[in-house]
């Protein structure tokens, strides 16, 4: 079975060639707390949540873009639209290069 990932960016507009942050790692990290997404030990960079695996890069602050790996389908789409719509973020399919609308 292969899971679908999405890449996980700002909605806001940067300038041209520049990627704008999500925002700061602890915020980010404290903010998804929020919704039942955590990492399971302190200062790690992966997030699991209900049905969603959520990768932050090394050692990045601020984030400026994620990995979100859908792992039990049947639930994450819906936390995938309500993250998406709460956060503001962009969803990028990295296999067709389309964003999609939550």
């Amino acid at each position: 079975m292969t899971l679908q990932q999405f890449v996980i960016l700002s909605r806001n507009q940067a300038a041209e060639g520049e990627m704008t942050p999500i925002g700061p790692r602890d915020e980010i990290i404290r903010e998804l707390a929020a919704y039942n997404t955590a990492p399971e030990r302190d200062g790690e960079d992966t997030l699991y949540g209900p049905g969603v695996r959520i990768e932050l890069p090394p050692d990045e602050d601020p984030v400026r873009q994620m990995l979100i790996t859908l792992e039990e389908e049947e639930i994450a789409w819906l936390v995938l639209v309500r993250l998406a719509k709460s956060f503001e973020w962009r969803i990028l399919d990295p296999l067709t290069g389309r964003e999609l609308n939550p």
